[in-house]
């Protein structure tokens, strides 16, 4: 069986840091999703190496035994000739003696479902390993409620049942009060996840923003980060139910529509409206964005329905590395009013205006 250097899949040292594995697996996961790569057999296929790779170094249990067990992983083949178990002899526990480096015990735990989709590597070596699961919607507001499975197993069992529940990119907050993973334990019973919906204004998403959930009781004060979209999910760990074997809370968000604003991943898109004058002239017109009063330049001549660019005028970009813009753009397009009551002087003028500029036949 041949061994995966989870290291090298996510393009880390093994000596990250877990705050650099997380964001090096969230820069990957955005780009290989296969909500993003519709029917690319290559980037799903690359999307699960990344996920297995993270589910395993995400955890620093998980992660310390692939440290102290992986290098040795040619002995367990050579262990297991003859169709015997490569394990056998070595389930031991970590407090007693072992035949292998830091007497690092291997047991199952879960339903055997929960290993689909991961490589034979990670079964043999992780049986036992879950992965995120599926989360649904609960009420919006201010305070939202979260809400849990009515029964069943907490974390979904293929791999293609979590990638299509995750609908976009989970924000591990583990910081937010508890260790985490919620200080579970290898051998706790595993509580049901939670989950909950946020909706927010699109100037919330802009600026970041805070809500507060409701939990079997408890009020938790979730933080929202600038930047996100419709879609997004936030995880606290630990955060539903109580104990070293308490589930998830994910927390999705919800953009309201803006009157004025589209957007478009970060770009915005507004309308403009500007005179006959000014269309026709020339002029520096304000224009209000997000962050501020801007003046758009208005070159004479500027026809109906064309599109400004200001750059830097859109939405923070969530998780963005430094070799990328900070924020998207702002896309303007103008919407030239013409006067719709003429004076008799006004339209003699008019009328030599027309002449004197000697305009082509749009038509043709």
């Amino acid at each position: 069986m041949e061994y995966k250097d989870y290291y090298a899949a996510l393009g880390v040292p093994r000596t990250a840091s877990q705050a650099d594995i997380r964001k090096k697996f969230r820069k990957l996961a955005r780009q290989h999703h296969p909500d993003v790569n519709k029917g690319d057999a290559a980037a799903e296929r690359r999307f699960k190496e990344i996920s297995e790779a993270h589910e395993v170094l995400g955890d620093p249990d998980k992660r310390k035994a692939y440290d102290e067990l992986g290098a040795d992983w040619e002995a367990y083949q050579r262990a297991g000739a003859g169709g015997r178990d490569p394990f056998a002899g070595f389930q031991r526990s970590q407090a007693g003696p072992s035949g292998f480096p830091g007497g690092v015990r291997f047991e199952f735990r879960g339903d055997p479902q929960d290993l689909e989709g991961f490589s034979d590597f990670f079964r043999t070596f992780f049986a036992g390993g879950a992965a995120p699961g599926s989360a649904g919607s609960g009420p919006g507001g201010r305070t939202a409620t979260a809400t849990r499975p009515p029964s069943g197993r907490a974390r979904s069992g293929s791999l293609e049942d979590i990638l299509s529940g995750m609908g976009g990119l989970d924000l591990d907050l583990d910081g937010l009060g508890g260790a985490p993973g919620g200080g579970r334990s290898g051998t706790a019973a595993r509580q049901p996840d939670a989950q909950a919906t946020a909706e927010i204004s699109l100037e919330e998403a802009f600026h970041g923003t805070q809500r507060r959930v409701e939990i079997d009781g408890r009020r938790l004060d979730v933080r929202i980060p600038r930047g996100v979209d419709t879609g997004r999910r936030i995880r606290l760990s630990g955060k539903a139910g109580s104990g070293p074997g308490a589930g998830d809370l994910y927390l999705t968000v919800s953009v309201r529509p803006h009157p004025v604003f589209t957007r478009r991943g970060d770009d915005l898109r507004r309308e403009l409206a500007i005179g006959l004058g000014e269309a026709l002239l020339g002029a520096e017109v304000p224009v209000t964005s997000l962050k501020g009063r801007v003046l758009l330049d208005i070159p004479p001549g500027t026809q109906n329905g064309r599109t400004f660019r200001l750059k830097g005028q859109g939405m923070p970009r969530f998780g963005a590395p430094e070799s990328e813009p900070p924020t998207g753009d702002l896309l303007v397009q103008v919407r030239v009013v013409l006067p719709t009551e003429l004076t008799e002087e006004a339209r003699e003028a008019a009328q030599r205006l027309v002449q004197l500029a000697g305009q082509p036949d749009p038509r043709r």
